[in-house]
């Protein structure tokens, strides 16, 4: 399977004080499994946008720490700069690169939204693809009236309420959390210092006020000269190199032409072939004519996969993984199943009122699947656990008596894998009934069959939790163990039975 990479750009209020942004940028870098890409500090804007990537886990907490850093040591009623912005940390987004979804990078904005409203104690707004609310999807919308006149409005004004969080602003204001697709900063330097034209030049330019369709631009005066300062939020559809042309002819109108452009950050390589394409009339040019399109296209990305690996080592004949470990691998994929069918809901006005629990099932069964996906692992380590008690020597009566007490609590330790992954199938169970009950009715099917994986693997994890407690019948505990797994096999047959009825009701099955 490929790697998870996420992108992540937060833009922080500050690019005056570099000590200071030193300090966030080591909170990020502190995190194993993140990489610093780029650094960009406008003084003018006193504004720094940073990139780093890695995996979707260290990205979020990355994130975080450096969030909470900024709040640290930012005080936004002593900042000033030619860029709007309404928090120490103002946006932060996050950007799917490679083996991830704009699903998961919303639940990520999602998650990491409620932990800064909670821990932080900072209003937070969601916004492009992980907004709550269809008319605060864009930023600037959001930003409106900046810190200071959102600071007088949060508590009053119902469009300024938070989606989490405080209604007040302290010195650290609030931040706009969300997921998107890769974004261009691009900044058009006149060779004027009349910030008028750059204005009129953004206004013409900007989808906001009839201009190109993903464009977002002002005018603003950096280094001296007037500046055209761009968003383009999909570069295929609106080009650099047609905007940039744009551009071009708006300036001549008034006297005055390009002095230089600057890209803040990074950029998709695509952009700027398209935009080679375009200057050097290259029309029949390929990508893989670039070199490093070739060379890197050789490398071979290895076969097989982690799902039919398993597979095959069930299939080998050796004592694990076995049963256990089959039921823990089942149950994953009800609760994948399960996570499937609440995320095809969320976002369809239809559903609308389910919105609410399938988002706390996404919430909640992502760590319930990774975890019945460790029980794997598991349940054969601790069936391993037997098999060397079982080597110990018995030469005499106390190695015996030890040897016999070793056998005992594995086979309790080997019992009890079982048992918890029992207790999760059950989870998983009430989980792909409830979707099957609220959820995208297209997706009723996926439930079903997660729902049926489920009762699988609870009954699967059963039958191990009784053989591995063989010999044992008399023990409290392991009475205890039995007791408990035949109750919850009372309650997944009565799941199955609201199921049922459930199909009838809904789709006729």
């Amino acid at each position: 399977m490929p790697t998870k990479i996420v992108e992540c750009i937060p833009n922080f209020s500050e690019a005056r004080r570099p000590e200071v942004m030193d300090a966030i940028i080591a909170a990020v870098e502190g995190v194993e499994g993140v990489r610093v890409l780029d650094r960009h500090s406008d003084v003018d804007h006193n504004r720094t946008v940073l990139t780093f990537v890695g995996t979707p886990e260290a990205v979020e907490e990355a994130a975080y720490l450096g969030i909470a850093k900024a709040a640290e040591l930012i005080d936004l009623n002593h900042h000033q700069g030619e860029h709007p912005r309404m928090g120490a940390t103002d946006v932060v987004p996050f950007v799917p690169i490679a083996g991830v979804t704009m699903q998961e990078c919303i639940e990520m904005a999602r998650r990491l939204g409620k932990r800064v409203a909670e821990t932080l104690d900072i209003p937070v707004y969601f916004y492009e693809d992980a907004a709550i609310r269809q008319d605060r999807k864009n930023l600037e919308d959001i930003r409106r009236g900046e810190y200071e006149g959102i600071k007088e409005t949060i508590a009053t004004d119902p469009y300024r309420e938070p989606d989490l969080g405080p209604l007040k602003l302290g010195p650290a204001g609030a931040t706009v959390i969300g997921a998107r697709q890769p974004l261009i900063a691009y900044n058009i330097f006149l060779n004027t210092p009349d910030v008028e034209i750059a204005q009129k030049i953004a206004r013409r330019a900007r989808n906001s006020s009839g201009g190109f369709h993903y464009v977002k631009g002002m005018g603003v005066l950096v280094e001296g000269l007037a500046q055209v300062s761009m968003n383009l939020t999909n570069f295929h559809k609106s080009p650099m190199a047609q905007v940039t042309e744009f551009v071009r002819r708006e300036a001549q109108r008034y006297g005055v032409g390009i002095h230089h452009s600057e890209i803040v950050g990074l950029v998709p390589s695509q952009a700027m072939v398209n935009a080679a394409r375009y200057y050097m009339q290259m029309d029949g040019f390929e990508n893989d004519q670039l070199l490093e399109n070739r060379l890197f296209g050789l490398e071979e990305s290895g076969s097989g996969s982690g799902e039919a690996d398993f597979i095959d080592q069930v299939a080998e004949g050796t004592p694990a993984p076995g049963g256990g470990s089959a039921a823990a691998h089942t149950a994953a994929l009800g609760a994948a199943l399960a996570l499937m069918v609440a995320r095809l809901t969320v976002g369809k006005p239809k559903y609308a009122s389910a919105e609410a629990e399938c988002w706390q099932v996404i919430e909640e069964g992502e760590p319930l699947r990774a975890r019945l996906t460790e029980a794997i692992r598991h349940d054969a380590e601790a069936f391993d656990g037997i098999l060397v008690a079982r080597r110990l020597p018995k030469a005499d009566d106390a190695q015996i008596a030890a040897r016999n007490e070793a056998i005992r609590a594995a086979s309790l330790y080997a019992a009890q894998v079982p048992l918890e992954t029992a207790r999760d199938c059950m989870r998983v169970l009430k989980m792909t009934a409830r979707m099957a009950e609220i959820g995208n009715l297209n997706c009723i099917s996926d439930a079903a069959a997660g729902a049926n994986l489920a009762k699988a693997g609870f009954e699967a994890a059963r039958l191990n939790v009784k053989i591995n407690l063989q010999g044992y019948e008399q023990d409290p505990q392991a009475i205890a163990f039995i007791e408990e797994a035949e109750s919850l096999r009372a309650e997944a047959e009565s799941l199955m039975l609201i199921l049922e009825q459930v199909l009838r009701e809904r789709a006729g099955m």
